[in-house]
């Protein structure tokens, strides 16, 4: 007689308590997770895809990668801990400690730091919220990023009372300065023939809206390249929307991407300050965003020079026929342009 198969599906939100720990397999980053996220975002910044100019600029034989394709692969890396998110919520405090390079390796670890089980709502399973913290390192067991995120979770009991109320609005309030990982050997001399908006010809508040818009498509593709284990993003049947959910980074790397066309001089991404999903998305969803640029914080020349710049994006989902538009990103995310 066969014995009772395992069911490997992830934990409920009764499942997790603080101090858990949970990790993945090491990912080392190739050309192709770079070619991947070129042909899925079109993004312009120029160090990744120019490798002259990243080995002129960096120093590094090897190319730069994308900052965004690491902050994927941790995202990812930390998605055994909500296989049966419903959506997640927030980001904090991601700090890009260092700049990653093709052949580069990332490993992460996530710790739940925190619960809070929602308040009951007539004829809805009950439901929780876990934030979790990712340290994610390299293979010299250097620290590449650290951040915050907070996923929604069923429970296993639709009426289940946890007790768990713990205040979410302290996650990632320990992070680090967006200057943390600012790198003090890169070479702005290979820039200076750049075309374009320079840190320097812009004002705080100054705003760009983004006429193209982009329609969202190979979701399940860009979930599967980063280990990413939620179900609602394969499978529908798992989705409270009935169709498959996006992603929330991918919404977050397709806003980058158009950012890159007003912003064309950005050297890399360093820090996002908060990042909150404000509706679902879907694949067919056309994007577009908004952005201004908040705070202008010049780097002096010993440290790298160029600037940092604030960023405040908003982005917008349409679907349908007619068409409904739903605002669903707001972003805040420092920069480094020359």
């Amino acid at each position: 007689m066969s014995e009772v198969p395992t069911r490997i599906g992830g934990p409920w939100f009764e499942d997790l308590e603080r101090g858990m720990s949970f990790d993945a397999p090491a990912v080392t980053l190739t050309d192709g997770h770079a070619t991947l996220h070129a042909a899925l975002f079109g993004d312009r910044l120029r160090l990744p895809l120019d490798h002259h100019a990243s080995r002129a600029v960096t120093g590094s034989a090897a190319p730069l990668l994308h900052p965004l394709v690491a902050v994927n692969i941790a995202i990812g890396q930390s998605t055994w801990a909500s296989q049966r998110v419903k959506g997640n919520l927030f980001y904090r405090g991601l700090v890009l400690r260092r700049p990653v390079f093709v052949g580069d390796t990332l490993h992460t670890t996530t710790r739940v730091v925190a619960l809070r089980q929602n308040r009951p709502q007539a004829g809805r399973a009950a439901t929780g919220i876990a934030a979790l913290e990712m340290t994610t390192v390299d293979q010299r067991g250097d620290t590449v990023l650290r951040f915050w995120r907070c996923p929604m979770l069923p429970c296993r009991d639709p009426d289940a009372a946890t007790g768990h109320a713990d205040d979410l609005n302290a996650v990632g309030a320990d992070a680090a300065p967006p200057t943390d990982g600012l790198p003090r050997d890169w070479s702005l001399g290979p820039t200076a023939h750049w075309q374009g908006l320079r840190a320097h010809d812009l004002r705080p508040g100054q705003g760009f809206a983004i006429e193209a818009r982009d329609t969202i498509t190979s979701a399940p593709e860009l979930v599967r390249v980063s280990l990413n284990m939620a179900m609602a993003h394969t499978d529908a049947k798992l989705s409270y929307l009935g169709e498959r959910l996006v992603f929330g980074g991918h919404v977050i790397f397709m806003a980058f991407s158009q950012v890159t066309r007003a912003l064309p001089n950005l050297l890399t991404l360093t820090a996002w300050e908060s990042c909150d999903h404000l509706a679902p998305v879907v694949e067919s969803d056309r994007l577009r965003s908004t952005l201004v640029v908040t705070d202008i914080v010049p780097i002096a020349p010993d440290r790298g020079g160029g600037a940092l710049l604030r960023i405040a994006v908003e982005s917008f989902a349409s679907r349908g026929d007619p068409e409904v538009e739903t605002r669903v990103l707001d972003w805040k995310f420092w920069a480094w342009s020359v």
